[in-house]
């Protein structure tokens, strides 16, 4: 695997690593480019990329941030180019509109991939129209049971107005984007963390509709979430974002994390980037600063050991909340990842509004929420 990575920052490019030899630039199957909304949408930076790598796929998405090397960035745009010297990859797009509803969406890209050498997939799905939850759910309808899905939620800053993903075209909304990889010669590791902490006493969904959360405990939800954010309260929805809810769907499944979107004065309701089927059990968190970078270290910890190899790439994907949270401490989150992978493994990633990862090697993928979920590639020598 070879690879080349750059950066359009401040009006320029750059290059951050680069594998090309005496005859120039590699030549990639598949190329990343994450970055600003205003950016990733722009006709000079996909023509740019276009004819700096003209035979490879494109998969652009916004973001609410940008992560390359042990950076983080804002309003620029990281792009990693990735020549497979053994795997073959496949590459479909649709779009939300095209479909039903988000169960359908995600079948639907999983049956467009479907091959019996078929290993592992990489999402890259719009965070705006998209129900989360029944994305995956739709991905895991029709998939093999070896077959690992993983990737996010395109962002948009903390606008939460418009997320653009595209696949050899202009990013635009409503798009979803998935990557099939084949053949035995790729290893892909995965893992998810989060580090929040829990208060507060479980109560259960009595009321919801999929993703919109009605009542707890019989008792209206968005009156009692007020009732835990004191001063918080006359900063909805943002301040939202500082205190998710943990949900527990019945007593085997490992804990989930959900998001506020937005909440509805009007109607008294709460819009999760989830589902809150009723009958799940759920909590209040609050940020825990040093568990939340240490979850980051977790995950690579992780996704290495899922494998047994140094990858070559490794995709980090985390949460814009945890980003809002952090603040001027979100690099170290990053930096904390770069250290457990080192110098051999090439670093890139974003942040989303929602990431996608099993909770374990061999299970489905899941929706997570407010997490540092990294995905790594390496193809056997």
């Amino acid at each position: 695997m070879k690879i080349n990575q750059l950066q359009f920052v401040n009006g320029a490019w750059k290059t951050i690593v680069s594998d090309a030899t005496e005859s120039g630039f590699i030549e990639p199957q598949l190329v990343l480019a994450f970055g600003a909304t205003a950016l990733v949408a722009t006709a000079p930076i996909f023509n740019y990329l276009q004819a700096q790598f003209p035979t490879a796929n494109i998969v652009t998405a916004s973001t609410s941030g940008e992560i390359i090397a042990d950076g983080l960035f804002d309003d620029t745009v990281v792009v990693t180019a990735i020549e497979f010297e053994k795997t073959p990859i496949k590459c479909v797009e649709t779009s939300f509109k095209d479909h039903e509803n988000s169960f359908e969406v995600g079948k639907h890209l999983m049956s467009e991939l479907l091959s019996d050498d078929l290993n592992a997939v990489l999402v890259i799905s719009e965070g705006s129209f998209i129900n989360g939850s029944d994305l995956v759910s739709g991905l895991n309808s029709n998939k093999p049971d070896h077959v690992s899905v993983t990737g996010g939620l395109a962002g948009d800053a903390a606008r939460f107005q418009q997320t653009l993903v595209g696949l050899n075209s202009l990013a635009s909304d409503g798009r979803i984007v998935a990557i099939g990889f084949y053949g035995k010669e790729i290893t892909i590791g995965h893992s998810s963390f989060g580090g929040w902490d829990e208060f507060g006493r479980e109560r259960i969904v009595t009321k919801s509709d999929k993703n919109v959360l009605i009542e707890l405990d019989h008792t209206n939800a968005l009156d009692l979430y007020k009732e835990y954010l004191g001063p918080y309260v006359d900063e909805l929805p943002g301040s939202a974002l500082l205190f998710p809810l943990s949900i527990r769907i019945d007593d085997d499944t490992t804990n989930l994390v959900r998001t506020i979107l937005t909440i509805d004065e009007e109607n008294k309701t709460m819009t999760f980037a989830g589902n809150l089927p009723v009958g799940s059990k759920v909590k209040l968190m609050k940020a825990n600063f040093g568990r939340l970078v240490a979850a980051s270290a977790n995950a690579a910890k992780e996704a290495l050991s899922s494998t047994a190899t140094t990858p070559d790439l490794a995709l980090l994907i985390s949460c814009v909340g945890r980003k809002l949270v952090l603040q001027e401490r979100t690099i170290e989150e990053v930096e904390a990842a770069n250290q457990i992978f080192g110098n051999q493994t090439a670093i890139s990633g974003f942040y989303s509004y929602g990431e996608i990862s099993p909770f374990n090697p061999k299970t489905n993928c899941e929706l997570h929420n407010q997490t540092m979920t990294i995905t790594t590639f390496s193809e056997k020598a």
